[in-house]
């Protein structure tokens, strides 16, 4: 459990570097994420939290999560589509706070950014929060705390950008994917997929 503290307070402190208002300006965004997926995949792996992995699995199978996680992405973007318009309607503070998060993409091509969420960003973030942090848990707790856990933390690294629209989604997706991995742990593979296309569609292919 000591690695696994270690290696959420590094999340909680690269998301704070990368979100905050006051050292956001520091970086480049997209490579500061790319760069912080890569670390912290990197200590999953050395920790202890290599997941499920597709090895030893047919073709069929893989065919099936593929799939299986374009569906996911699909049925989330729907979900978000829903909770843009419900929330543009309901808070005069919610368009301009998603405005903000689509600013992050100026100055930069449009289809690297798609290329790093597609490639890197994306399924890194599944492996280390699903795939590490949520299964580590689950060895130590019972499996409903250990979503609930998991969860709580990929919400709460988000409140330093001051962003409420921001903090909903992260708590959002949390639900989703945790619960997905909650219910269907062998589904991993479908999961990381999902979070790889929604990730591209949300941001650059279909921006809400």
């Amino acid at each position: 459990m000591e690695r696994l503290t270690l290696a959420i307070l590094v999340a909680a402190g690269l998301w704070f570097l990368m979100f905050s208002p006051w050292t956001a300006s520091w970086f480049n965004f997209w490579w500061a994420m790319t760069a912080s997926a890569v670390i912290l995949t990197t200590m999953a792996f050395f920790f202890g939290g290599k997941g499920q992995g597709a090895r030893g699995e047919t073709f069929p199978r893989l065919a099936s999560e593929l799939l299986l996680g374009i569906l996911i992405a699909i049925v989330l973007w729907g979900v978000f589509w829903v909770g843009d318009r419900l929330s543009s309607l309901l808070f005069d503070f919610a368009r301009p706070q998603v405005d903000d998060i689509y600013q992050m993409k100026d100055g930069n091509a449009p289809w690297l950014i798609g290329l790093l969420l597609l490639c890197i960003i994306g399924p890194a973030e599944e492996l280390f929060w699903r795939g590490y942090v949520q299964r580590t848990l689950s060895s130590h707790w019972n499996a409903n705390a250990a979503f609930v856990a998991t969860t709580l933390v990929y919400t709460l690294i988000h409140i330093p950008s001051l962003n409420f629209m921001l903090v909903m989604a992260a708590l959002t997706c949390g639900i989703c994917w945790g619960g997905l991995y909650r219910f269907f742990p062998r589904h991993l593979p479908a999961i990381v997929i999902s979070h790889a296309l929604w990730d591209a569609a949300a941001f650059v292919w279909f921006p809400l």
